[in-house]
């Protein structure tokens, strides 16, 4: 996947888990009722009619040959998405039946560690006829993809061991895998999953009836062409003859209008190399333990040489949640700041992205020569964790969720794009900075005179998307904060493991001290498959609701999302003051799962596949979004209820 279209994801997922909302939970379609017959009387959901010439001789393949759909995947066995993705098309597979058949191809992302060894691991089984078997093992246990785990799941498919670990190390197989990469960025198909249906591109963990309305409309042309004498084990092939054999190069793409510009500020603090009067101004949110934004340092470097004193860049962080030391390697970054040597920690941090715990932290300021007990004391400071959750904040405001992101001028860049993406825009702004200087603007004002410009200059913004119908959300047996009566309520549905959902947590605490004694809101569980430890952590928190004490175990789950297995959760408990051995009794009986599956069943009916989604007064609100999103529908709300209104952003 290139690096732009990641960090778009992440933008995405910030607001709204954007591709990862599979439909795992959807309920199935019946196995004796035609999936045509189910979507008869569903609207029309407009697919790209592009048909694309993607083969599948030589593939993994389930299914029969005369099958008369085909879907074609491209995945990634690390990928959380991948992994709904295949109980999606799993449960296809259940409901079409003979119609339907999956050819699947190996797209490992560069930033999972794991995802090549796994697609080595799956066809290296595919040489002893066991690819499938391998490829559901993979995907049940994504996060453990070692190699010592990959070798145990060969011991549990039966495999002969020694020759799986020479097959693995084939040169072959690693060029079946460079060949499916290369077919999937010749289709357009960057990111994990992808998915052609009869040639038809399809992006994402969709919803499964986004899948099923594909189907069922590339069905009704396939079953035409056997009426007209095309055997059904020639229909795909008939299919796909004329369809096209490469994407659209990005140049002959539709252009994208611009995005529109912000304005940003520089505070006196934040590291920067170029000098204040530059005529261009780059300001970067970027997270040292994410491999997007190191591949940007060699972009900068270059802008740096090509542009000299014309370019100033300013750094401020945004440690993403999923990135469990991203957050202290910025602190050490600012602590080796305040011994003027911030950029040289910045160079030690993006090149040791996998070691940046306290010792080895430690270790590069050792290295760089600074006085390591002033750098221990300032890392711990609450000087440098306040300038870093500034900065995070500031970030958010301005849309940048995703790292890295920039803004020349104001003007928005998302990702770690080449230098040629950086070149127009810094040369625009340029020749517009020498307009003003000729014109009389002073060198120091400059940045804040294009910076405004920008911002007046850039087109409106594009109308918002058709809000999804109101529907009817029961609180039930929910835990619930806020009074009975309250003209407004929140319902989440929410899983204690998802990072975005912790980023929402503050979030609603300040919708309801905002709207006190007018908001009320209820707590429903939606524990994702990927994510291993949600589920017990849903029946912890519970349990704790046992005990009178939901809210107090909420707040310690969601800080604490990188420690929930059993021992933290005991722990957890003993500390908000349950009864531990009630608590430990309650964990293991089981009488919780009822009402998560519940939750989960009646969320999924509902569209909260992805976390976290709010209804509020029944109306839709996905992802971790801002005060403000939360605001104008609470308005309207209570203006509809005739509640007078005095929120304001805090």
């Amino acid at each position: 996947m290139k690096p732009n279209v990641i960090v778009a994801l992440l933008v995405g997922l910030v607001l709204g888990f954007v591709g990862g909302r599979a439909a795992t939970g959807s309920k199935p379609t019946p196995g004796n009722t035609p999936p045509a017959a189910q979507a008869a009387n569903k609207p029309a959901r407009a697919v790209d009619p592009t048909v694309f010439k993607v083969p599948v001789d030589g593939a993994p393949t389930k299914g029969s040959v005369n099958a008369l759909v085909t879907i074609v995947e491209f995945s990634d066995y690390e990928c959380p998405f991948c992994s709904r993705a295949h109980n999606t098309v799993e449960q296809l597979l259940k409901d079409y039946g003979s119609k339907l058949r999956v050819v699947m191809r190996q797209n490992p992302l560069s930033f999972h560690p794991h995802a090549r060894p796994a697609a080595l691991a799956a066809l290296a089984a595919g040489e002893q006829g066991k690819y499938w078997d391998m490829h559901n093992l993979l995907f049940a246990n994504n996060k453990k993809l070692d190699g010592e785990s990959l070798e145990g799941y060969a011991k549990q498919i039966g495999l002969d061991v020694a020759r799986w670990k020479a097959d693995m190390a084939n040169d072959r197989l690693g060029a079946t895998i460079d060949k499916d990469q290369a077919l999937a960025q010749q289709m357009g198909a960057s990111g994990t999953p992808a998915f052609f249906i009869n040639g038809r591109f399809l992006s994402g963990a969709q919803p499964i009836d986004n899948f099923k309305a594909l189907i069922d409309e590339e069905l009704a042309k396939a079953e035409g062409l056997v009426k007209s004498g095309v055997a059904p084990s020639q229909v795909y092939a008939r299919t796909i003859e004329k369809g096209v054999e490469r994407a659209p190069a990005k140049a002959q793409q539709q252009a994208e209008p611009p995005a529109a510009a912000k304005k940003i500020e520089i505070p006196s603090d934040s590291p920067s190399f170029g000098p204040a009067t530059a005529k261009v101004t780059i300001v970067e949110w970027s997270d040292f333990e994410c491999p997007f934004c190191s591949r940007a340092v060699p972009t900068l470097n270059k802008i740096k040489e090509t542009y000299g004193k014309d370019v100033r860049v300013v750094f401020r962080h945004q440690p993403l949640p999923m990135h469990s030391n991203a957050k202290i390697a910025a602190q050490a970054s600012m602590a080796a700041h305040e011994q003027g040597k911030f950029w040289e920690m910045h160079d030690k941090l993006f090149a040791n992205q996998r070691a940046l715990d306290r010792a080895s932290l430690e270790k590069y300021a050792q290295e760089l020569g600074l006085d390591m007990n002033k750098f221990k004391a300032a890392l711990e400071s609450s000087k440098i964790t306040a300038k870093v959750d500034a900065d995070s904040a500031a970030g958010s405001a301005v849309g940048a969720n995703g790292t890295p992101a920039f803004f020349i001028n104001g003007r928005f860049l998302s990702g770690a794009q080449p230098f040629e993406a950086f070149k127009p825009l810094i040369d625009q702004e340029i020749a517009k900075a020498d307009k003003a200087l000729a014109a009389g603007t002073k060198a120091e004002d400059l940045y804040a005179r294009l910076n405004q410009d920008n911002v007046n200059a850039a087109p409106a913004a594009p109308a918002a998307p058709a809000e999804p119908a109101v529907q009817k959300v029961e609180v039930g047996n929910a835990p619930v904060r806020g009074p009975k009566n309250a003209p407004v309520t929140i319902v989440a549905w929410s899983d204690f493991e998802c990072p975005f959902c912790s980023r929402a947590v503050p979030t609603i605490e300040q919708v309801e001290k905002a709207y006190k004694g007018k908001v009320k809101f209820a707590f429903k569980h939606q524990p994702l498959p990927f994510h291993q430890n949600a589920k017990l952590a849903a029946v912890a928190s519970m349990a704790a609701n046992e005990q009178g004490k939901f809210w107090e175990m909420h707040d310690k789950l969601f800080a604490n999302q990188r420690a929930l297995d059993r021992a933290s959760l005991e722990k957890y408990a003993q500390e908000i003051g349950l009864n531990v051995n009630k608590f430990k009794t309650d964990l293991d009986s089981g009488k919780f799962d009822k009402q998560i599956e519940a939750d989960m069943a009646d969320g999924s009916a509902k569209g909260a596949n992805g976390t976290p989604t709010f209804f509020i007064n029944g109306r839709t609100l996905v992802g971790a979004q801002p005060f403000d999103a939360f605001k104008k529908v609470i308005d309207e709300e209570l203006k509809k209820a005739g509640v007078a209104m005095a929120a304001e952003a805090k």
